[in-house]
């Protein structure tokens, strides 16, 4: 496909075939869905949906000066919140507490509303009708929020604005106004959840649960995407990535899931109307489509010169944390033994939100996000921003022990000195005193 791309979330793309069909500012639709990493099928996605369009080549501009407190070098435009969101709440995950300057510039991003936006360049200047509220990134913020503790106001706020803003069919679109996906819906449940909300008991005007919306977007067995959750029933997106999502939201879960009781119904796609059933089934699709591989792929994007298809490592380990919390443990460890051989290039390369991405991956499945496949993802995620509380901390205390150390090295260099001074002196005298005798 002719045209440049640009980041979007944790790697997604956003193809300029696309952005050309954008008002100025306006965020991408919610079909390029921001939850998985490093997906160009997203982009071609939004493509086919918008259509082809005669786009004159772009003149580079200057990348923008990362703000401070921010994770990550990439332009924050379109996932500024969403990756910082994932960033604290990865730190918390696994019992580091983030800078404080981290959290501030997170909270900073708030509308008086309790909404935020994507991005909000100018914090001094207050949310106007010009700037796209974002009900996933408003959703991170809530969950990693929510888990530092201390943001009471700020959490209480924004769950505030995610009920005001629930569709009649009890679920949540990308930007308000706009129908129901299954990611925003799942996203929106986990925040719910860490707010200390019950989802079953979030209704629509229309008495609709997000649950309801859910089964929505849940496919019957035996079809093309048998047991899946398409991202909406008339677009399907990236199943993989919605089904994903799906499943943890069906479990009241946000990004951080913990291991489920085993599945006794294993990945037989059984026929159901409930949202426990609906999330087996999902489980059990995810569980099918990475069982010969290890991994998920990514399509090509039209036009490109290669036509095959590129794993998908956002995808494969979201899918990783779904399977667990689903508690089909056994058919994760493929997909996670393949991570950890193969997916350090691709967090390096892709920032925080791939890092993130991963060390849910590795709590959920319960193995050590310090070790994983020879990769400290801990050590690589505090690397992509202000140095965490306890590890300042931590330098700071070894710097007092290393100065103190270097005054009592000397201290005691003076020590030795003055005590070989003083036996010198003994010694002397000593002498002149028998000479005298």
């Amino acid at each position: 496909m002719a045209g440049t791309v640009e980041e979007y979330g944790a790697g997604a793309l956003v193809p300029e075939c696309a952005r050309a069909r954008l008002p100025s500012g306006e965020a991408p639709p919610a079909m390029t869905v921001r939850r998985s990493a490093a997906t160009l099928a997203a982009s071609a996605v939004l493509c086919v949906a918008v259509g082809p369009v005669a786009v004159a080549a772009p003149s580079p501009t200057p990348a923008p000066a990362t703000p401070s407190g921010l994770y990550g070098t990439g332009d924050p435009t379109y996932d500024g919140v969403w990756r910082q969101s994932l960033a604290l709440l990865a730190q918390d995950t696994v019992g580091v507490k983030p800078a404080a300057k981290a959290v501030d510039w997170l909270t900073g991003q708030q509308c008086d509303g309790g909404a935020f936006p994507s991005y909000r360049a100018d914090t001094a200047k207050p949310c106007d009708v010009k700037l796209p509220l974002d009900s996933n990134a408003t959703a991170a913020a809530v969950q990693a929020l929510a888990a530092l503790g201390g943001q009471d106001a700020a959490v209480k706020k924004s769950v505030g604005w995610l009920k005001s803003v629930q569709n009649a069919d009890g679920g949540w679109s990308y930007n308000p106004g706009g129908a129901s996906d299954a990611n925003s819906t799942s996203i929106v449940i986990g925040a719910l959840a860490a707010a200390g909300e019950k989802p079953d008991g979030v209704k629509s005007k229309g008495g609709k649960t997000p649950y309801d919306a859910l089964l929505t977007f849940a496919q019957p067995c035996g079809g093309k995407n048998s047991g899946a959750f398409v991202y909406q029933p008339k677009q399907p997106g990236i199943v993989a990535d919605s089904t994903s999502a799906a499943v943890l939201g069906a479990h009241g879960m946000g990004f951080v899931a913990t291991a489920g009781a085993k599945d006794a119904k294993g990945t037989v796609c059984e026929k159901s109307t409930t949202v426990e059933g609906a999330a087996h089934n999902g489980a059990a699709y995810l569980a099918t489509a990475l069982a010969k591989t290890g991994h998920l792929n990514t399509a090509p994007m039209p036009g490109s010169e290669d036509p095959t298809e590129k794993p998908d490592f956002g995808n494969t380990a979201d899918a990783v944390v779904a399977l667990s919390a689903q508690g089909l443990g056994d058919q994760a460890k493929k997909p996670l033994a393949w991570l950890e051989q193969n997916s350090a290039a691709w967090a390096k390369g892709a920032g925080p939100a791939a890092y993130a991405q991963l060390i849910f991956a590795a709590h959920a499945a319960g193995t050590d996000p310090k070790s994983f496949g020879g990769t400290d993802l801990v050590a690589g995620l505090n690397a992509t921003g202000p140095a965490p509380q306890k590890a300042a901390a931590a330098e700071k205390s070894e710097k007092k022990d290393s100065d103190s150390d270097s005054g009592m090295g000397v201290w005691w260099i003076i020590g030795v000195f003055f005590i070989a001074s003083v036996g010198v002196g003994f010694l002397i005298s000593g002498r002149r005193k028998n000479q005298q005798r």
